[in-house]
């Protein structure tokens, strides 16, 4: 059973091979995440960028990206590829994983994902308090 000190562990190993994995950890065991294919990355970019543009002026939270992990109450650290959360609940992220489950999560079907799993993570975040999550 891994735990968020050995993901830590992990990414620093990877980051002094000077490999830029991304990481997570699911129910104790350390995923490493694949890149996008293109079409997808397109997709999140764009979302988020539609998003960002709907939100920002509005000051109604925080946007992020595939890069942004969040540490959840069932202890596992996830990083949607799109999420939101709302300025009452995050004032200022932190120079670390947020701890807190987002308002919105996305995760975008790349050419390797199946969908049962995508499906599993939406539902695992709006089990733990997520608002509104998609797969698409």
């Amino acid at each position: 059973m891994m735990t968020l000190k050995d993901l830590e562990k992990v990414q620093k190993t990877f980051k002094e091979a000077g490999q830029d994995y991304q990481v997570e950890l699911q129910s104790g065991k350390i995923i490493i995440v694949g890149p996008s294919d293109i079409v997808s990355s397109e997709i999140g970019i764009r979302l988020s960028a539609f998003l960002f543009v709907w939100v920002n002026p509005r000051r109604l939270g925080r946007v992020f990206d595939s890069a942004g992990g969040f540490i959840l109450p069932d202890a596992n650290l996830t990083a949607p590829d799109v999420s939101f959360v709302r300025a009452a609940r995050l004032r200022q992220s932190p120079r670390y994983f947020g701890e807190l489950v987002p308002d919105l999560v996305v995760e975008i079907k790349s050419q390797s994902d199946r969908i049962k799993p995508l499906e599993k993570k939406i539902h695992n975040f709006l089990e733990l308090g997520a608002e509104v999550g998609f797969a698409e």
